[in-house]
């Protein structure tokens, strides 16, 4: 037998728990492992609340058949918002609009007193701008009747007043077409508005496109 068979092969050594190598790949898997989860537990903090199924006007009465429940990621800003969690207090109204499909805010909720703005209509046979829609700001301006069939110089009666709603139809006779403007008026506004209308004077609405209440 030649000297080169008398060498016996060496033996592969098991690993030891102290081997450095061990240890650093177990740290990795630990560390992997531990990433996952946690994105895992990230991707499922949502919260159930509660959306618009369609436009909420101010002052409307606000009920579960009104909204959807959708699943969101809120974090710090879910205390600002109607959650499924908490519900929704009955006969409460909107205190400001909440457009389709938009999550409701706490603040946008509350009791039927507390509204400082109604709708009232104003009747509109000029075209308005495509960006004179419910939740725009408007300014309404009027000129009472002078004398001669004239009217007098207008002038700015609601600055930057937000609509509601608006409508379309005709005339009577069905000679002119006439758009409805819903008009949010405080109490304080109400009796110069309502005034003018009573006074025959011509009432005008035109597209604030700042949205600025001067």
């Amino acid at each position: 037998m030649s000297q080169g068979a008398d060498i016996a092969a060496p033996r592969l050594k098991k690993p030891s728990w102290k081997d450095p190598r061990l240890l650093i790949g177990l740290l990795l898997v630990l560390g992997s492992m531990a990433g996952v989860i946690a994105l895992v537990g990230s991707a499922d903090r949502t919260t159930q609340v509660y959306s618009a199924r369609e436009d909420i006007a101010v002052g409307q009465v606000v009920t579960e058949s009104d909204l959807s429940i959708v699943k969101v990621r809120l974090d710090d800003v879910e205390p600002s918002y109607v959650t499924v969690e908490h519900g929704l207090a009955e006969g409460e109204v909107a205190l400001q609009r909440v457009a389709k499909n938009q999550l409701v805010p706490r603040a946008s909720l509350g009791a039927a007193d507390v509204v400082d703005r109604k709708p009232v209509a104003i009747a509109m046979e000029e075209e308005l701008p495509s960006q004179a829609v419910p939740g725009a700001r408007v300014d309404v301006w009027i000129a009472m009747p002078g004398s001669n069939n004239a009217f007098e110089e207008p002038r700015l009666l609601l600055p930057g007043a937000e609509i509601a709603g608006m409508t379309s139809g005709s005339s009577p006779l069905g000679a002119t077409k006439t758009t409805v403007v819903m008009v949010l008026v405080t109490d304080e506004q109400m009796p110069k508005l309502l005034g003018a209308q009573a006074n025959k004077a011509k009432v005008s609405v035109v597209w604030n496109p700042a949205g600025v209440v001067r």
